[in-house]
């Protein structure tokens, strides 16, 4: 059985962004898009300074860290479910099947993924054909351990030349199998999650399994709120008090980025910004849905934010704001060489709809759209599948995005030239 999570993984003007308080990452960059299956229950676990912090596969509702106050019983020897596979024995059974899974099988098993689903970003190292030839030099070989089997997945997967499409061993990604007693096997990501939500600093008991073959243990775990606001804003006087400019830092994307620009956004405009700066500097990216959902703030009903492109046809998408814009002032995205992935997005759809200029330095060029699957020895692998294109149709990974200008222009420049992007995307014709 397969299942696939789309990620998102990530990487001097006059205006300076102000000081702040710094806000941690989320718990996992991702976008907000997944199939449910099995793979997507299973949990980044970490131990750090002695608190046990979780986060789920795909996005939570909210960010919530779990520090682990108590144990309730000593880990067990026991597996919750199925059984461990011996490293020298040349395959095993399926959980609840007669048939075997053989190391060649599961070899074949993520070839097959490869050839149905993998996205060539640019780097143009796979073909149909050479991948073909690869599916017969796996049939012709016995593999004896599943080990090399592993090796061999490893091996094929580089040879693709994309950095971001890996394998995964079955010890990657902790399982919860049960949340304050509720068997959670069988059950989405996101009904897992709503299970572990609840009222800061109140406890929640899991049971986890550690691994594919490791023990199982029960915790209980205090919930405790992480996500620090990444917006900081504030009104600034220019041209002698004539003009009012809302500034607007966003460090990143987390599960606060929406709610509080939207804050921003409507403060600043009772307050009389006739001008917005939006600064996405050094911003990597986060959460590629608060992503879309932020430059959703910005447009009209019906503009198209992102075009995702794969494929198959699930990766062959149209995204577009459904609601109407918070605010209709001009606006300015601050952008440099560290702007990226979600980042890239909201400014290429403010850019491409006319609702902002871009200022600053071309964009890093992250663009792309991972797929985790699950294979029948509980590994991974993790394939490129997909890319945004800009709703200019331009490819954003490897690219980048070209600002408008270097340094800030004169404020009228700002009108103007959103004034006529406006009227060449309707189809008048403008004498420069």
């Amino acid at each position: 059985m397969r299942a696939s999570l789309l990620c998102n993984a990530s990487l001097s003007l006059p205006l300076q962004p102000p000081s702040f308080h710094s806000s941690k990452p989320p718990l996992l960059s991702s976008s907000n898009h997944s199939n449910s299956a099995n793979w997507l229950n299973k949990t980044l676990i970490g131990v750090v300074s002695g608190a046990l912090s979780l986060g789920l596969l795909v996005t939570p509702p909210t960010s919530i860290a779990f520090e682990a106050s108590s144990i309730e019983s000593p880990p067990s020897s026991s597996a919750s479910s199925g059984y461990c596979l011996e490293d020298e024995l040349p395959g095993r059974a399926e959980a609840g099947s007669d048939s075997v899974v053989t190391n060649e099988g599961i070899v074949e098993e993520a070839w097959e993924i490869v050839n149905e689903s993998f996205l060539d970003a640019g780097r143009h190292r796979w073909s149909p054909e050479d991948w073909q030839r690869r599916r017969g030099d796996i049939r012709s070989s016995s593999i004896q351990t599943r080990s090399k089997a592993h090796d061999v997945i490893k091996r094929m997967l580089g040879s693709l030349g994309d950095p971001y499409t890996r394998f995964l061993s079955p010890e990657e990604g902790d399982e919860i199998i049960a949340v304050n007693g509720v068997d959670v096997t069988g059950k989405s990501a996101f009904e897992v999650s709503s299970l572990l939500q609840g009222p800061n600093e109140t406890f929640v008991t899991i049971k986890v399994k550690h691994g594919n073959c490791g023990p199982t243990q029960s915790l209980e775990v205090e919930r405790r709120a992480v996500a620090r606001t990444p917006v900081f804003y504030r009104l600034e006087q220019v041209d002698n008090g004539k003009i009012s400019v809302g500034y607007m830092r966003l460090k990143e994307f987390n599960a606060l980025a929406r709610k509080d620009m939207a804050i921003a956004m409507k403060r600043l405009q009772d307050m009389g910004a006739s001008f917005f700066i939006l600064d996405l500097r050094d911003n990597l990216g986060g959460l590629v849905q608060a992503g879309i959902e932020i430059a959703k703030l910005f447009l009209h009903k019906g503009d198209t934010v992102i075009y995702t492109v794969g494929r198959d046809s699930q990766y062959q998408q149209t995204i577009v704001a459904d609601t109407e814009p918070l605010v209709s002032a001009p606006v300015i995205v601050l952008v440099n060489k560290n702007t990226a992935s979600a980042s890239e997005i909201v400014a290429s759809a403010l850019h491409d709809n006319c609702r902002a200029v871009l200022v600053g330095q071309r964009t890093f060029g992250k663009g792309l759209i991972q797929s985790v699957f699950e294979l029948h020895d509980g590994s991974g692998v993790v394939v490129t599948v997909g890319k945004y294109v800009t709703p200019n149709h331009k490819d954003i990974n490897g690219n980048g995005i070209e600002p408008d200008y270097r340094n800030l222009p004169a404020w009228n420049d700002v009108k103007n030239h959103l004034s006529q992007c406006s009227l060449i995307s309707h189809g008048f014709s403008v004498g420069f």
